[in-house]
């Protein structure tokens, strides 16, 4: 559709000036007279107008009372069915028996945690009848397809399976929306390079307190062949930086479900799940921790170690082996995962303090990403080894060795900082 900026002001029309300030009290009077409006008062509404208002108030008033009298009907014939789309208009979910449900928390072995998630995704599927969520064209990579619950198309709206095509904003708008009107749980999910394409309507989830979960998968130089174009390195600290976005990168199985916990059971905090695609190990311990953002995943064997070691996602595996390695060469190392900044900066001091002690400054970080965000838990006493450039195209593993990501690098790198 065609139209004139500024239309029917003579000083104004056609000008970029009509967008950015305001016409003035004499640009005003000249639009009124040129369109043959009212001059005075200044700000003139006709009678019509608050007629027709009134009509359309009058209009929603019944129809609001024919809907309550429909769903009264409706409830009396159906109890069952109205309590539970009165549970799915309020997104009601109970916390404490997704909490306690073994079956949701548990895994026997090692997998990439895009794998994990999709088994999470299956898991809660058959816990929440109302979840939908799909992929922008990429579903078999992200793992986000839900079994035996159908697609959803024009013929089929009971399928719970978004099919969303190649367009990662229309994708979260779309998500966002869904939520926004009430009555479902919506995820959707594509590369986390691609996170970029989306950043606007993410942004307004998180601005609208709107609770999406975003599956962003492939979440470092571990894509591997693509290379550069499709390697993540700035995305996770401008995720990390946006205002009320929940930003999780697990290091295994256990933290992908504590990820997906949070994400569908808080009321008003978008998520986003950043996921390897290459398999991780399976740490011991209560996966639960992960909710805190931030625990201690291998203690050291001193009360005050000599250096903490810290990590998210793949890199945890790292700090973890390095520890061991540590230990020969006479030095008491704590292994600390951090999945979710946010949720670790929320904790009391108390807790803070008890797993980042302020006595310990000797303080080593790894994440294959930009290190923008680390120095808040480094310190200046600290190092981070991370990838604040692109990355490149080949096998995985040899970037990782590249760049930087081996456990001796980590070892060397902690020997450093102690000997400072």
């Amino acid at each position: 559709m065609k139209n004139v900026i500024g239309y029917g002001c003579p000083a104004k029309q056609g000008k970029a000036s009509a967008h950015g300030e305001p016409l003035g009290e004499e640009n005003i009077r000249a639009l009124k007279e040129n369109l043959g409006w009212q001059l005075e008062p200044a700000f003139y509404v006709p009678d019509e107008v608050y007629t027709n208002i009134d009509k359309y108030i009058g209009d929603g008033v019944w129809k609001e009372e024919n809907w309550h009298e429909l769903f009264k009907q409706y409830s009396e014939a159906y109890p069952e069915l109205a309590d539970e789309y009165t549970k799915w208009m309020k997104n009601e979910i109970n916390k404490e028996e997704l909490l306690n449900n073994e079956e949701f928390w548990s895994f026997d072995k090692e997998m990439a945690t895009r794998e994990s998630s999709g088994i999470v995704i299956n898991r809660l599927a058959n816990i929440i009848p109302n979840l939908m969520g799909g992929s922008a064209d990429l579903e078999p990579s992200n793992k986000t397809y839900m079994k035996d619950k159908g697609d959803f198309s024009a013929e089929d709206r009971s399928g719970q399976n978004l099919h969303f095509g190649v367009r990662e904003h229309a994708m979260a708008a779309i998500t966002n929306g869904m939520y926004a009107h009430g009555g479902l749980k919506v995820f959707c999910s594509t590369f986390f390079v691609f996170s970029d394409y989306m950043k606007g309507a993410m942004r307004l989830s998180a601005l609208m307190k709107l609770p999406i979960p975003y599956v962003l998968t492939h979440d470092s130089i571990g894509v591997g062949e693509d290379g550069p174009t499709h390697q993540p390195i700035e995305q996770l600290a401008a995720l990390r930086s946006m205002p009320n976005m929940a930003v999780f990168r697990p290091a295994d199985s256990k933290e992908t479900a504590a990820a997906w916990y949070y994400a569908v059971t808080n009321g008003e905090t978008p998520t986003s799940l950043v996921l390897t695609r290459q398999k991780l190990p399976l740490y011991e311990g209560c996966p639960k921790r992960a909710l805190k953002g931030g625990y201690i995943i291998k203690e050291s064997k001193k009360e005050t170690p000599d250096v903490i070691l810290m990590a998210s996602g793949s890199e945890v595996e790292l700090i973890y082996k390095a520890a061991d390695e540590l230990e020969v060469k006479g030095i008491d190392a704590r292994v600390v995962s951090i999945p979710c900044f946010e949720l670790f900066d929320a904790q009391d001091e108390d807790y803070k303090e008890s797993v980042l002690p302020n006595c310990v400054r000797k303080r080593v970080a790894v994440e294959a990403l930009t290190s923008f965000g680390w120095h808040k838990y480094v310190g200046l006493d600290g190092e981070i080894i991370s990838l604040d450039t692109f990355g490149a195209s080949g096998n995985a593993n040899e970037l990782f060795k590249q760049f930087g990501f081996t456990v001796d690098n980590v070892v060397d790198t902690a020997v450093k900082v102690v000997n400072k």
